[in-house]
């Protein structure tokens, strides 16, 4: 285990370095550069910015050197002093940024994952089950309009009748009395009271999916001969069910884990914008949206990175719930 753990860490390390190239590139592509939006944005704010201002902000920002320097100077800076740069929409370090928003995400997000798989993997079970009965006809109908209604608009639905017919403000992440004060238990408990909307809408959006996955899987489980032979031998239907099947079924859930951490930190841009969340979401929008390219190559080397870790923790995963799984390159095929 531990030399399979330690030889897809050796992988990951050129495929970390040419995501960090591609981060770099893509950041450069669009017209225009960091320093024009700069002085774009202080000249409407009414700051007359002279050309030698204009060559120090070039000069500050790199731009005066070949593109691999600058990729050089960022990856260097990164790696040795954990220093992202300069975010001019947010006028504060990058890390900075990341960091206040990061624990936001992480929270939402994580806790909508445990809420997906709490809640579809044993209506999957059921369902599979009780194939063709009236609750697996429900339960398809209500995954099937899951599946088509987007997260964000079911978010602005519930945002308007929380308002209009309860007079209850559904965004943002604190009250408005709590949003400047300091962390306190009155402060935590606003925080619960807010997180249980984006919490909700993130997670029901992988139900109906994993629903489907889990059902389909248990179906093809459930009709092969181990099955036929664990109840011969007098097996409980419960520990047919849970013992064999269930744990071979659940496997593409624990594939998905590889998405998990990226989408920890990304989160659902979208609904996050909508439901006005402290996230690491609108950051992103926002940076791509005013060419912030620290920011930007920031959250694309950082999401790119946890994707790559996601696949090793996935692995590993796959291999111990399953002992018909090997470790390819380690213990043969």
């Amino acid at each position: 285990m531990l030399a399979y753990i330690i030889q897809r860490i050796i992988r990951v390390i050129p495929q970390l370095l040419l995501i960090s190239i591609l981060a770099f590139i893509i950041i450069q592509l669009p017209p225009g550069d960091i320093v024009t939006r700069q002085i774009e944005r202080l000249q409407a704010s009414g700051v007359t910015v002279s050309e030698a201002q204009a060559q120090a902000l070039i000069r500050q920002y790199g731009m005066d050197r070949p593109m691999y320097q600058r990729y050089l100077l960022w990856i260097s800076n990164i790696i040795t002093k954990f220093d992202f740069g300069y975010s001019y929409t947010f006028e504060k370090p990058v890390a900075q940024v990341i960091m206040e928003r990061m624990g936001y995400t992480f929270a939402i997000a994580l806790f909508a994952h445990i809420f997906t798989w709490t809640v579809a993997i044993p209506i999957g079970i059921y369902v599979a089950v009780k194939q063709y009965s009236i609750m697996d006809y429900i339960v398809t109908l209500v995954t099937f309009i899951g599946l088509a209604v987007p997260a964000f608009f079911l978010a602005m639905i519930i945002m308007y009748v929380a308002l209009t017919k309860f007079g209850i403000r559904t965004g943002g992440l604190f009250s408005q009395e709590y949003m400047v004060l300091p962390w306190s238990w009155g402060k935590f408990v606003d925080l619960l009271k807010h997180m249980w909307l984006p919490i909700i809408l993130l997670g029901t959006g992988g139900v109906a999916g994993t629903i489907r996955t889990m059902r389909a899987m248990m179906l093809d489980e459930l009709r092969k001969q181990y099955v036929t032979v664990a109840r011969a031998k007098g097996l409980s239907e419960f520990n047919v069910i849970v013992r064999y099947p269930t744990r071979l079924a659940i496997n593409p859930i624990l594939s998905s884990v590889m998405w998990l951490l990226p989408w920890l930190f990304s989160g659902g841009i979208i609904l996050e914008i909508v439901l006005n969340l402290q996230t690491a979401g609108p950051a992103l929008y926002a940076a791509l949206r005013n060419q912030d390219m620290y920011m930007a190559g920031a959250y694309i080397l950082i999401t790119g990175a946890l994707t790559a870790i996601s696949a090793i923790l996935s692995d590993v995963l796959l291999a111990l719930s399953d002992p018909r799984i090997r470790f390819g390159g380690v213990e043969g095929a």
